[in-house]
């Protein structure tokens, strides 16, 4: 099968306290949101402590329209990617050539070339490489853009497949936008770019860390969960407080399923890496899964260290798991996103 040869994350140069971007929101928004007042506790309850952004704070206080913003997105999502894909390729112990396969990952900006075509151009990597951007899968796209780099290497065992994800959340920020989840936001996202390396079974593995299944499910009549509402200023974030509670509905009757159909059960997965939607989010997860000690200590630690980074973030989590180690067994990839819906990966560690 498949296997995970290295993942790479970027720590961004403007890295804010969650106390600063609090001051900052506040300022911003209490003008003219009466509820600003009300709810900046928001920004305390999400245990969040630093936020990973492309820009300095001060940036996002200026006047700026959503060309100017996606401009941003383009510059930075090449400059980071490639940044990123460096220190990934060096890691995976192989050269740039050898990339058969890349897919982008992303649902905060445009671009057209897409950016796999940009990065390619930049790197002077193999011209013709198999492309695949992927744009719109929200938080779910990490594990979704993950499954799919696992299928390109099972169907092509000399694949060396490329994973980019790209989330700049931050600039995304509406300042007309006057709404409780615009202001909700802007207490959770912030900016992400990691990169991921996955080898077909030509390939010697010396992670042991290998692709075994997936999972995608979209769940009916959920359109309005999660989402953008794309307007002349740009992106309007979209997102039900509802998401808790669907979890709790869902989650454990989805999982127990996918592990069924690989015989499987909860209690034989090891390693939880899951997307750390917030801290209602992680609770929920406690709530609905019944699974003894802290297992998201590593998903809670990155959401505490960088926030929300959409797609990104559960490679980050990934990413902590490559470096600090996994405890042999199996490992679950999962994130929630617009849709609404779920993906899932299983992951076999072998010492």
């Amino acid at each position: 099968m498949p296997f995970i040869a290295a993942v790479s994350k970027i720590d961004l140069p403007h890295k804010a306290s969650q106390q600063e971007a609090k001051k900052q929101a506040q300022d911003m928004f209490s003008v003219n949101f009466p509820e600003a007042s009300r709810l900046i506790f928001a920004f305390d309850n999400t245990e969040i402590i630093t936020r990973n952004f492309c820009k300095p704070l001060s940036y996002y206080t200026k006047p700026n329209t959503f060309e100017e913003r996606n401009n941003e997105y383009i510059a930075n999502s090449l400059q980071y990617s490639v940044e990123a894909i460096e220190d990934c390729v060096k890691k995976a112990g192989i050269k740039k050539e050898d990339i058969t396969d890349i897919l982008f990952v992303s649902t905060t900006g445009l671009a057209t070339p897409s950016m796999d075509a940009l990065i390619i151009n930049k790197m002077r990597l193999n011209p013709h490489i198999n492309r695949i951007p992927v744009w719109g899968l929200g938080c779910g796209g990490g594990v979704s853009g993950t499954a799919k780099a696992n299928t390109l290497a099972k169907a092509n065992p000399d694949a060396v497949v490329l994973l980019v994800a790209v989330e700049l959340c931050s600039l995304t920020l509406i300042k007309s936008d006057y709404s409780k989840s615009n202001f909700i936001g802007s207490s959770l996202f912030s900016d992400g770019i990691a990169a991921v390396i996955i080898k077909g079974d030509n390939h010697q593995n010396n992670t042991g860390v290998n692709y075994v299944s997936a999972s995608s499910k979209l769940y009916y009549d959920s359109l309005d969960v999660m989402g953008w509402d794309f307007q002349d200023t740009g992106f309007k974030v979209l997102f039900s407080k509802d998401i808790p509670a669907f979890i709790n509905e869902h989650i454990a009757h989805d999982i127990d399923v996918f592990l069924k159909k690989n015989n499987l059960q909860l209690s034989d997965i090891k390693n939880f890496i899951f997307h750390p939607g917030g801290k209602k989010v992680l609770d929920a997860y406690n709530n609905a899964l019944d699974v003894d000690g802290d297992f998201m200590k590593n998903t809670r630690q990155v959401m505490n260290g960088y926030g929300n980074m959409s797609s990104a973030t559960v490679l980050y989590v990934l990413e902590k798991f490559m470096t600090e180690g996994f405890e042999p067994g199996y490992g679950l990839m999962l994130a929630m996103g617009p849709g609404f819906s779920s993906e899932m990966v299983l992951l076999e560690i072998k010492g």
